[in-house]
């Protein structure tokens, strides 16, 4: 196995670094100026000085945000999972005064994220039951996950995989543990696409993560690669001409954004997106139903609606996960439906995405419909459309 060093350069025969293609926002640069003024522009652009700069103490966060008793008294517990980690671009997101912003309260850990009910785990999808060697989860019959990183950027409170996130002891994925999973692949030809996540496998360096991908492209049986991440919400400053490059070479290639919020759609963003787009990059979204900050028809609209003018597929809804302390977080499954009610026929098909449960303890994904199908008669199927109208369509009868 060639060696590999952990601190590998973020480009491949790049140098100097490109920068950003999109100029800096007026109200990033209006945050850098008063949090960062010791950054310049293209500072700020550099994805790898966003991560040596991110927010990940109480001190550091209480400089930029107005934090609240139920923020503040996180710190009093032994342990935060996953960890208080925030890029410097996703704070210029958060509004200082309001700990009811809807993006703030995916960042920021507050007390209630201690108190456990009894339907809740560290492990709700049973991963570790599925996880034939350290860096596979095979749930499903011809596709697995690989477990690429224990790091993300920005650490989601909501997080399924919350024991993961910078859990070096028990989740160390290095070069060894990868090797373990390439042999795992190579060796059950039934596996024909393998989504590649962690953690976010793009806050990888860019040799590392093109070692990954040219070792599974030379897998003869897989067809598809995919990338799950929520670094071009987060990190923008990622998505470089150097790495879209990069990933142009190792097509079919499919990317899985994260998404929760309106609010997210920056021109950064957009850019991001445009950028991955135009490299012949699919990209769908993938949304956690989250109470207070996204569980309405009208902010899930103005979200799938925008992702689609940034190129965007809407692909999952997720009802959240039952990990511990997330019960704050979680809505009625019924709301989930009423969204989905709420969308189809009232916008475009492509804007609707799948309202899905992930079963907890390993049952995968199971779809869930408003109740469009009303039954049947001697004369057909009764239907319910998205007016709430009753039509009957007549149905062929199969011949004996």
């Amino acid at each position: 196995m060639e060696q590999l060093s952990e601190n590998a350069s973020d480009e491949v025969g790049l140098r100097p670094l490109p920068k950003f293609a999109v100029p800096i926002s007026e109200r990033s640069d209006y945050f850098r100026e008063r949090y960062f003024p010791e950054a310049t522009r293209a500072d700020w652009n550099d994805w790898r000085w966003q991560i040596k700069h991110s927010i990940d103490s109480f001190e550091r966060l209480g400089a930029i945000v107005k934090l609240t008793e139920a923020e503040l008294s996180v710190q009093n517990y032994l342990k935060i999972t996953p960890p208080l980690k925030i890029t410097p671009y996703y704070a210029s997101l958060l509004d200082p005064d309001d700990p009811l912003q809807p993006i703030r309260r995916t960042v920021v850990p507050v007390k209630d994220e201690y108190f456990y009910s009894p339907s809740e785990a560290d492990d709700p999808l049973g991963e570790e039951r599925h996880r034939p060697v350290r860096a596979i989860v095979h749930r499903y019959p011809d596709r697995v996950l690989f477990l690429a990183s224990n790091w993300c950027s920005v650490s989601c409170r909501y997080c399924t995989r919350s024991r993961v996130i910078g859990n070096n002891k028990r989740y160390k994925l290095d070069l060894a543990v990868w090797e373990e999973g390439l042999a795992y692949i190579r060796s059950n030809p039934g596996i024909r696409d393998v989504i590649i996540s962690g953690g976010d496998p793009l806050t990888l360096p860019s040799l590392k993560l093109e070692w990954l991908l040219a070792r599974l492209r030379a897998i003869p049986h897989l067809e598809i690669l995919r990338i799950g991440t929520k670094v071009p919400v987060v990190l923008p400053q990622r998505i470089t001409p150097g790495l879209v490059r990069m990933l142009k070479r190792y097509h079919p290639l499919y990317m899985s954004i994260h998404f929760t919020h309106p609010d997210e759609l920056t021109p950064e963003v957009g850019q991001a997106c445009n950028m991955l787009a135009d490299a012949g990059i699919p990209l769908g979204s993938q949304t956690v139903l989250l109470k207070g900050i996204n569980d309405d028809v009208e902010t899930m609209r103005r979200l799938m609606q925008g992702l689609l003018k940034i190129r965007v597929k809407p692909y999952y809804l997720y009802q959240c996960d039952p990990i511990l302390g997330s019960s704050h977080f979680r809505t009625p499954v019924a709301k989930g439906l009423e969204i989905i009610r709420g969308l189809r026929g009232f916008t475009s098909g492509y804007a609707v995405p799948t309202f899905v449960i992930d079963a907890p303890g390993g049952g995968g994904k199971v779809p869930l419909l408003p109740d469009y199908y009303q039954g049947r008669d001697e004369q057909g199927i009764i239907l319910k459309n998205y007016q709430g109208l009753i039509y009957r369509y007549v149905d062929l009868k199969e011949s004996c």
